[in-house]
């Protein structure tokens, strides 16, 4: 049974909605999108092959359940975008491509025209992106969406969390091309300012890529790797993580060693989810509905 976008923000549990470059908003359920407003569902660090009860016993199912409820919109989102950790990783080569397997096998379910992948550091790091490509494509790329330029950026495959100088003269390339004020959004996994390097959660040479994005008055960009919501400028770009579809990680430095937030029975799938971002294209502003998974 198809169901309306209201009723997917009651079915999904919606947790509240954060606005970002030019601050916006819109109302549930309303009309389809004008020609030039479109949205997209981001699905962030699923995890496939993590195996820990205590910390998300439903480890095989909650994807699917992102996956259905996805399906049943009745307006189809006009793509996907995972961004990394779609696997967990492994040092066995023969179970890592099996784990890709895996995820390719429910990611293939979803009934949508487009769905676009980034690696992860779990997918990629070990063998430098090697597996990763042979499933999935390019580390890095861009496309165009009615008007919105996307940037893939990876900054996963080096172990030392870097860029790097070639990827990032490829990106300065791409961006001679744009004007200004054309609206760009970047993906990327790990966050591209030093939220917290003792837990991993930076990119050693952001500073390059930002200072190459700062000439563009309307960039966002679209991140994961923290495992929860999290907002932040550097200047005028907005940097959004999104929740992880495995497990909860703490607020950064919160506690002394960072580890999983265990499973609470009372509140199964807390602090797990996945959002839906809806983006005017006209005004670069893009309206974010943080969502959980069914069940919450």
């Amino acid at each position: 049974m198809e169901i309306d976008r209201r009723d997917f923000m009651k079915l999904a549990g919606l947790g509240g909605i954060v606005f970002a470059s030019g601050l916006g908003g819109r109302v549930l359920g309303a009309k389809r999108p004008k020609q030039e407003e479109f949205y997209f569902v981001q699905l962030s660090d699923t995890h496939i092959g993590f195996d820990g009860p205590k910390v998300n016993p439903d480890a095989k199912g909650t994807l699917k359940k992102a996956v259905a409820t996805v399906n049943s919109l009745a307006q189809k989102p006009d793509f996907i975008v995972f961004t990394g950790d779609l696997t967990h990783t492994t040092d066995d080569v023969k179970e890592r491509r099996s784990r890709m397997t895996q995820f390719q096998d429910i990611a293939g379910q979803l009934n949508v025209k487009t769905v676009h992948y980034m690696a992860g550091e779990h997918d990629a790091s070990l063998d430098r992106g090697d597996a990763y490509q042979e499933f999935f494509g390019k580390l890095n790329y861009t496309f165009d969406h009615k008007g919105v330029h996307f940037i893939v950026l990876d900054n996963v495959s080096d172990p030392g969390a870097i860029v790097g100088e070639a990827q990032l003269r490829w990106l300065q390339s791409d961006l001679k091309r744009l004007k200004p004020d054309a609206p760009i959004v970047v993906l990327t996994h790990r966050p591209l300012f030093d939220l917290y390097p003792q837990w991993d959660w930076a990119t050693v040479d952001a500073k390059g890529v930002i200072d190459s994005l700062m000439p563009y008055k309307n960039v966002t960009v679209f991140y994961g790797h923290i495992h929860q919501e999290h907002h932040y400028m550097t200047g005028h770009i907005a940097h959004h993580a999104a929740k992880s579809l495995m497990f909860p990680l703490p607020a950064p430095g919160s506690v002394p060693k960072r580890a999983p937030i265990q499973w609470d029975a009372a509140a199964p799938y807390k602090g797990i989810g996945y959002r839906e971002i809806e983006a005017d294209v006209k005004t670069a502003r893009y309206g974010i509905s943080e969502l959980a998974i069914p069940g919450a």
